[in-house]
C-alpha cells in the first residue's frame, strides 16, 4: 500500500476549475499533496492546492513536464493532451483515466462509434467531416430534419449542441467535424456515476434525474433519487455499468442517458471525471463523488454510494444581461432556509449562463426538496455589481 497520507506523495490534477476545487476539499481532508495545472491565473483551484502551475492543457511539453513531477496524474476536464499522457504511461507513470479511455471519449464522433462497436444502445447518428458536408446532405434530402447537431470536439455546458429544425439553423454552427443525431422523444434525462478503482472494484451511484433549461441547454435541477420505478432504475444502472466496463476507465464515469417513451435506455454521452450530476452527493451521500474519485485513482477501497437523504442540486449560472464583477443577490435569504447549502466556485467575473456555483437542497422527502429548490432558484440571482 502506497503511503498517500501526510507524506511526500503528490497527486497531479490537470484542470483547475470548480471540479478540481471540490476535489481539493477531499485531498485536504486526507492530507494529500496536490499539484494543479490550468491555463487561467485565476483558476478556482489556486487557493487550495500545494503547487499551482499556469499552462496550456493541450500543449504536449507542458502536460508532459507537469506529469513528470507527480506520482499519480488525474483530470478534472477532458480537454488535455492525450499524447503527453500516453508518453507518461509508457514511462511507467500512473495516469487515471488512461490515455486510451480519454481518446475514446474526447471526440464525440469517436465516442458515438465506440457505442456502436460495443453494442451500447444510443440514438442513431451520422458523422460528417465538416459543416459543409452536413449542409450538402441536408440539401439533398439524405439527412432529414429535425435532428440534433453536435460538434465532435470542444463542446461543454450546452455549447456545441443544437437542435436543427430548419435549414437556416445550420448557419450559426461551428465549421468543424460534427454528428447529426436523431431527435429522440424521451420521458426523462437520467445519469449514473460509476466509480472503478485500478483493482477493478466497481460501485454505481443511484440514478439521478436532470431537468434542463429550455433555452440554455444547461441542467437546472439534478434530482436524486430519480422519480422513476425501481425496475427502470435497475436497468439504467446496468447500462451504466456496461458502459463503464467497455471504457475500462479508472476513476469516475458519469453516464448520461435518455429514457424513451417506450422505456428504452439510450446512452447520450459520458464524462470520465467528477460531474455536475454528482454535486448533490456532497451533502446527500455517504461518500461524495469527489472523495470517491480520489479513492478510485489511488486504488483505495471504494466508499458506500447510497444517499443518506434526498438531494437536489440547482446550478447557479450568471443572469442574462450581466457581465462583470459578480454579486450573489439574496444569498442570505437562501441560507436562512433549512437544508440549503450554497457552493460558490470562486470565479470573480460573471457572464450570462456561466456556471458560478451550485446549491444543494436536502430533505427526507424528495418532493419537498423539489419545492424548496424552486424557491431557491427564484430567489438567488447571480448578477454583476
Amino acid at each position: 500500500m502506497a503511503n498517500y497520507f501526510s507524506s511526500n506523495f503528490t497527486l497531479g490534477i490537470l484542470g483547475g476549475g470548480q471540479l478540481g476545487k471540490m476535489l481539493l476539499y477531499e485531498t485536504r481532508k486526507f492530507d494529500i499533496q496536490t499539484h494543479v495545472l490550468d491555463p487561467s491565473k485565476e483558476a478556482p483551484c489556486k487557493i487550495s492546492c500545494d503547487y499551482f502551475e499556469q499552462g496550456d492543457l493541450m500543449d504536449f511539453d507542458t502536460v508532459y513536464s507537469f506529469g513528470s513531477k507527480v506520482d499519480v496524474l488525474t483530470i478534472e476536464i477532458e480537454g488535455v493532451n492525450v499524447q503527453a499522457l500516453a508518453q507518461l504511461e509508457a514511462e511507467g507513470k500512473k495516469v487515471y483515466p488512461s490515455s486510451k479511455t480519454l481518446k475514446s471519449i474526447q471526440d464525440k464522433s469517436v465516442q458515438k462509434q465506440f457505442y456502436k462497436t460495443h453494442r451500447i444502445p444510443t440514438a442513431p447518428f451520422s458523422m460528417f467531416k465538416n459543416l459543409e458536408d452536413l449542409k450538402t446532405t441536408v440539401h439533398n434530402g439524405a439527412q432529414k430534419l429535425p435532428f440534433v447537431w453536435k460538434s465532435s470536439t470542444g463542446g461543454y455546458d450546452g455549447k456545441g449542441v443544437s437542435v436543427i429544425r430548419k435549414i437556416e439553423d445550420l448557419e450559426s454552427l461551428s465549421k468543424g467535424s460534427c454528428i447529426a443525431e436523431a431527435l429522440i422523444p424521451f420521458k426523462n434525462e437520467l445519469a449514473v456515476i460509476v466509480a472503478r478503482n485500478a483493482s477493478g472494484e466497481v460501485r454505481t451511484y443511484p440514478v439521478v434525474e436532470m431537468e434542463f433549461h429550455p433555452e440554455a441547454n444547461q441542467v437546472e435541477y439534478v434530482i436524486c433519487p430519480a422519480r422513476i420505478p425501481d425496475a427502470i432504475a435497475k436497468k439504467v444502472r446496468d447500462v451504466a455499468q456496461k458502459v463503464s466496463e467497455a471504457f475500462e476507465h479508472v476513476g469516475l464515469l458519469a453516464v448520461e442517458m435518455f429514457q424513451t417513451e417506450t422505456d428504452e435506455i439510450l446512452v447520450n454521452e459520458v464524462a470520465p471525471r467528477p460531474h455536475n450530476s454528482g454535486h448533490y452527493s456532497i451533502e446527500a451521500s455517504y461518500t461524495n463523488q469527489f472523495e470517491q474519485h480520489l479513492r478510485a485513482v489511488l486504488n483505495l477501497p471504494l466508499g458506500k454510494t447510497d444517499s443518506k437523504v434526498g438531494g437536489i442540486m440547482v446550478n447557479l449560472v450568471g443572469a442574462e444581461g450581466h457581465t462583470g464583477q459578480v454579486l450573489y443577490k439574496n444569498i442570505e435569504e437562501i441560507l436562512a432556509m433549512e437544508g440549503v447549502t450554497p457552493h460558490i466556485y470562486g470565479k470573480k467575473e460573471t457572464r450570462p449562463f456561466r456556471k458560478m456555483g451550485h446549491v444543494t437542497i436536502v430533505d427526507e422527502d424528495i418532493n419537498e426538496a423539489r419545492k424548496t429548490a424552486e424557491i431557491v432558484k427564484n430567489t438567488i440571482q447571480v448578477i454583476s455589481k
